[in-house]
């Protein structure tokens, strides 16, 4: 029985896979919301160790959500894509709010099998389905270089921080601190010293507003360079930071509550 020959031309393909990239900005409006995946330091999220992981328990993740899952969750299967990269343009602590214009990011999907999707309704749905955690601005298709761009780009930040001080400082060290603006010097935190080489940094930074909320609260506006650690220029971080707010008020202070109000970007 003869075979008729099959003209390859005539075969249906699937598409070709290639990486796309959206830019747009968050906002993250709630703590506890780290910008991409925080797994487990113990067992990292493996599948096999993280069964008896007495730290995350079987979780693989020290936090439910990520900015980044809140977005891939529904920008992968729009795309036909299996898996995708946050790049994020720096990123705040996971109990810090990111408020302003945003944070800038870029999302690559890797390996996309379709373009044709309707930005705008995606944006929707990944805000409406995130229920208030995050905002969005619209998504731009860009290249590949936006991603090399907001990874080395430096920025100064505006932070909103409440201090809570151990005392209520002199009128006049409350007024200098008021007016600070200048260079600090800072040694590697010890919170992140296990991660990070141990330096010693200068970074400028200049207070924009400082007054009593509270009996026991500051509340701080301030503008640092790009790498300042603003939660350890509060407190000094036991010396490691010259001179810091705890210095410049004479009394003990910690940062409560911090907020990210503005990324100072050229646009």
């Amino acid at each position: 029985m003869s075979q008729q020959a099959v003209d390859p031309a005539a075969v249906p393909r699937p598409p070709a896979r290639r990486n796309l990239y959206f830019e747009s900005r968050y906002r993250k409006l709630v703590r506890g919301l780290p910008q991409t995946i925080f797994w487990c330091p113990r067992c990292k999220g493996d599948r096999r160790r993280r069964q008896d992981c007495p730290q995350c328990e079987g979780f693989g993740k020290l936090t439910r959500e990520s900015v980044q899952e809140l977005i891939g969750r529904r920008m992968l299967p729009a795309f036909r894509a299996r898996t995708g990269s946050f790049h994020g343009a720096g990123r705040e602590d996971v109990d810090v709010l990111m408020l302003g214009r945003g944070r800038p990011f870029v999302y690559e999907v890797v390996g996309a099998r379709t373009a044709d999707v309707d930005l705008a309704a995606l944006r929707d749905e990944i805000v409406a389905r995130a229920e208030g955690a995050i905002e969005l601005a619209p998504f731009v298709p860009v290249g590949k270089d936006r991603v090399a761009y907001w990874k080395q780009a430096q920025f100064d930040k505006v932070y909103r921080a409440e201090v809570a001080v151990a005392a209520a400082p002199a009128p006049a060290a409350l007024a200098a601190a008021a007016a600070f603006a200048g260079t600090v010097a800072q040694r590697t935190p010890q919170r992140v010293a296990h991660r990070r080489a141990d330096l010693d940094r200068e970074r400028t930074v200049r207070v924009q507003s400082l007054q009593p909320l509270a009996a026991d609260r500051l509340e701080l506006r301030v503008r640092c360079q790009h790498g300042t650690y603003v939660k350890e220029w509060i407190s000094g971080d036991e010396g490691r930071t010259t001179p810091s707010l705890a210095h410049l008020l004479q009394v003990p202070c910690t940062c409560a509550v911090l907020d990210v109000e503005d990324i100072v970007t050229d646009a």
